[in-house]
């Protein structure tokens, strides 16, 4: 990922939505429902959001960054690897319904 604003996704399907303001600090809000499946302590998961949001704010996410290869992601763990391409899908399609209203 590279540091231009343009390329910083707005949204995480069902996740999250990023928002950058003029001094290029980054807000990250998550989705009701996005850690429904964290198994952990309530402490637990208060600790991680605080982290990740700590991580978007400083701007340190974007040294963090690696792109994905689906491929090399399918041979480790498929499974991630379908839910990300379904992800996808879903996304265009809805990008498709949208231009189609």
């Amino acid at each position: 990922m590279t540091n231009k604003k343009e390329d910083m996704p707005k949204k995480i399907e069902g996740l999250a939505t990023l928002e950058e303001d003029e001094t290029g600090k980054v807000r990250i809000e998550f989705a009701p429902g996005a850690f429904d499946q964290f198994e952990g302590t309530q402490e637990e998961l208060d600790e991680m959001i605080a982290e990740i949001q700590r991580i978007f704010e400083s701007g340190e996410f974007k040294e963090m960054s690696q792109p994905l290869n689906i491929d090399e992601l399918m041979e480790t763990d498929p499974e991630m690897a379908e839910k990300i391409i379904q992800s996808l899908v879903e996304e265009e399609i809805n990008e498709d319904n949208r231009k189609l209203h």
